[in-house]
């Protein structure tokens, strides 16, 4: 059984701070957004956790063994570091979808994201250490099968884009509704799944899905652990057994 721990990492009042006191050079907003992930996810990561930089604004991470304190450390060093704050839903759940949706509805009871007196809320619960299992997490890593030699060698960069936003676009939407699943691009044709406890005949499920729907032939390495590094590093390793012995999924536990 799979109990997956999400944090909403939410900018606050960043909509109206952008245009205040006029609005703000667009480089410079995209340079801060991109640095600020950069420091949350390395955050996160140094902890064993996921983060997905999702519209920004709003990210999204798996941070099964972080605790509260872990989360308060970080709001104080991004308030120490930057012109804005950070407020912190957590939550956790078989499912990553309901994960997310408590731990929003925390920030969310907490304040509007555009309300000018919210700062830094962090709300919710974590995982206790002494209920932790090495099948917390699930991760799924999908990739494109030979997405370099049909697309990038073939199509120019913003047609190559194109097509694989489809195939995220698709897959994102069907994990979602079909199987209670958090899907992230993270660049290339590299795809990261946070999902519930699926089998074999789910990714199979999944693939075929998406190629029928669009065209994007996927493959799938999948992987359990007490934390995302963990899940996802036996994912990894998974998905090039599938590029090595040309399968379409592949188990790692």
């Amino acid at each position: 059984m799979t109990n997956t721990q999400v944090t909403l990492v939410q900018i606050d009042n960043y909509g109206p701070w952008t245009v205040t006191p006029e609005p703000r050079r667009e480089a410079d907003l995209q340079t801060m957004q991109s640095r600020l992930y950069a420091d949350i996810s390395q955050f996160v990561g140094n902890r064993g956790g996921y983060t997905f930089f999702t519209r920004f604004d709003n990210m999204i991470a798996v941070t099964n063994g972080l605790d509260l304190e872990d989360h308060a450390l970080l709001q104080e060093s991004v308030g120490n570091r930057y012109p804005v704050t950070l407020s912190l839903g957590v939550a956790a759940d078989a499912s990553p979808v309901q994960a997310l949706a408590d731990a929003t509805a925390r920030v969310q009871d907490a304040g509007s994201a555009q309300d000018e007196d919210r700062r830094e809320c962090l709300e919710g619960r974590a995982v206790d250490a002494t209920d932790r299992t090495a099948e917390d997490v699930q991760i799924a890593h999908f990739d494109v099968i030979n997405a370099t030699g049909t697309y990038t060698d073939e199509l120019n960069a913003f047609d190559t884009f194109i097509e694989i936003e489809q195939g995220y676009a698709e897959l994102m939407r069907h994990m979602r509704h079909a199987h209670e699943s958090l899907s992230f691009f993270v660049g290339g044709d590299n795809i990261i799944v946070t999902c519930p406890d699926l089998d074999e005949g789910d990714y199979e499920e999944a693939i075929y899905h998406v190629e029928e729907a669009v065209d994007v032939e996927l493959q799938v390495g999948v992987g359990r652990g007490e934390c995302a590094h963990d899940a996802g590093f036996a994912a990894k390793h998974a998905l090039e057994t599938c590029r090595s012995d040309g399968t379409r999924v592949e188990l790692e536990w």
